[in-house]
């Protein structure tokens, strides 16, 4: 359902199935100025400071005009059109303007106005930022109307301070809104301030991931010391007797594990000078193919280094696995269980009695 009505000259449309509002052809709203809308400006205001805000506002009328502007081009003389542009103006609740000087020769007005909402949220919240939104209006048309890159309209009345009216001087401006910008970034004690506090919360954030970092590294050492450990204990390496060591294999052995226990045999086997070195598969169910091609290399480079491998304890299975792979174990000396490899090993180390 779609209702329509005229005021000063404007029509208002209500589409209440849609909940929108337009006025003259232009979507819109209605908003409470001294709850809704003090209340969005005021949280504004202190998230980014006075003068931030001020800035804020004043390049958010300016770029704002363009409606502005297209309607006071419709009219035969710049005068005419903005005298409209008062009345429309007045309708929709941006208080009474008044035009009290244009000098195009100077490139200088003077814009008063009286009851405008900016000053009406001033007001109830007991501030006084001047109408910035409205100075920034004046300086784009003013702008567009003289003919120059910048304008600025600078507030030399305040109703906020006691004035009857709020009255703005608009002439053309070197420095750009940007500039200003950057100058108050540079010399505002409160933007330093405020970098401060962001360099300090960073400065901790990066100790704080670098502590972090560190924590996590010494715990991934620890558990790269606690795995060693743990194959280590998977896997001794113990020297039963002079020139005799053996390595009891438990669990499920696979071709990493093989790999590394062949390394940690090869290096043990120099260090202790060792003649016979027994493998004891006695606790070992299965091994693939892989592995088992593992430790057939590792008893012939524990061979090589002069050690002579006995493997005890050899599962049916595992036998298997060795023949199907081309393993002759008539060739490896094997025997029944660890107990007769230890015998075996003893008798040989043992001086020949004469």
């Amino acid at each position: 359902m779609i209702e329509r009505a005229t005021l000063g000259g404007l029509e208002f449309e209500y589409d209440a199935d849609r909940g929108n509002i337009r006025m003259a052809g232009n979507p819109a709203i209605f908003i409470w100025t001294e709850s809704t809308l003090a209340g969005l400006l005021s949280g504004l205001q202190r998230m980014v400071g006075t003068d931030r805000f001020r800035l804020a506002l004043h390049g958010g009328g300016r770029d704002g005009v363009d409606g502005d502007w297209a309607y006071i081009s419709q009219y035969p003389t710049f005068e005419e059109g903005f005298t409209a542009l008062i009345h429309v103006a007045a309708t929709f609740g941006w208080g009474r303007w008044e035009l009290v000087a244009l000098d195009r020769a100077a490139r200088r007005a003077v814009v008063r106005v009286h009851h405008h909402w900016e000053t009406d949220i001033q007001k109830v919240l007991g501030v006084s930022w001047g109408a910035s939104y409205l100075g920034g209006k004046f300086a784009g048309i003013f702008q567009r109307h003289f003919g120059v890159s910048q304008c600025w309209a600078e507030q030399v009345a305040f109703v906020t301070n006691g004035d009857k009216y709020d009255e703005f001087v608009i002439t053309p401006s070197e420095a750009s809104l940007e500039d200003r910008l950057e100058h108050m970034l540079a010399t505002d004690d409160a933007t330093r301030a405020d970098l401060a506090v962001a360099l300090e919360r960073l400065r901790k954030e990066v100790e704080e991931r670098t502590e972090a970092e560190q924590r996590l590294l010494e715990k991934l050492s620890l558990i790269a010391r606690q795995e060693d450990a743990i194959r280590a204990l998977a896997a001794p390496i113990i020297e039963v007797w002079e020139g005799v060591l053996t390595l009891p294999l438990i669990g499920t052995v696979d071709s990493q594990r093989a790999a590394e226990t062949m390394g940690r045999l090869l290096d043990t086997i120099i260090q202790k000078k060792a003649r016979y070195t027994i493998i004891d598969l006695t606790g070992v169910e299965f091994i693939d193919t892989a592995t088992a091609e593992h430790l057939l290399r590792l008893v012939l480079a524990a061979e090589l280094l002069g050690a002579r491998c006995i493997i005890t304890g050899i599962r049916p299975t595992i036998a298997q696995t060795m023949v199907s792979i081309g393993v002759d174990l008539g060739k490896l000396t094997t025997l029944a269980s660890l107990r007769d490899g230890l015998v075996y090993c003893i008798d040989q180390t043992r001086p020949a009695k004469r």
